[in-house]
């Protein structure tokens, strides 16, 4: 009986390559992040702050609600105050500006946006009021995140100038 020592050591060589570089192929198109379209995603959220202001200057809180996150995990925080929940939310806009003239004329501004993966953003910019009495403004803070291809407020932290 002739026993070939080339070929029993050149096999298990050959199948440990196959095997190891199957596997980095594979390790990359299942576990590798996918590459996010940065301006694409911009896009998409400048999209829902237009819609937003939009939806605020035509004094439809309902339409302006939409574009957040419609759970009990919405974090809502101004004045001081931590507001947990969809409903929370919409019913303390509501109590606030209870018509038009207590909504005025919203204007984002100074906008930066951060996109932080696949489906997070993060969101900084200056809010202003026009209103027949006064002018109030300040600053927001928005978490966005991307569910059923639709991104939605899941944080929002408002803050008043004084």
């Amino acid at each position: 009986m002739k026993f070939s020592v080339t070929r029993h050591i050149l096999l298990p060589i050959i199948l440990a390559v196959a095997l190891i570089a199957g596997g980095s192929y594979l390790g990359r198109s299942v576990w590798a992040p996918k590459p996010v379209d940065i301006a694409a995603a911009k896009t998409e959220v400048k999209a829902v702050l237009a819609r937003q202001q939009a939806a605020w200057n035509d004094g439809d809180i309902d339409a302006f609600m939409q574009d957040y996150m419609k759970s009990d995990d919405l974090r809502f925080a101004s004045g001081g105050n931590i507001n947990l929940g969809w409903q929370v939310t919409k019913d303390r806009y509501l109590a606030r500006y209870p018509d038009g003239e207590a909504m005025g004329v919203l204007a984002f501004s100074d906008l930066e946006i951060e996109i932080l993966g696949e489906i997070d953003a993060l969101i900084f910019g200056r809010w202003s009021l026009a209103r027949a009495a006064d002018n109030p403004h300040g600053l927001f803070t928005l978490h966005m995140r991307k569910s059923g291809g639709q991104w939605q407020i899941v944080s929002d932290h408002t803050s008043s100038a004084e």
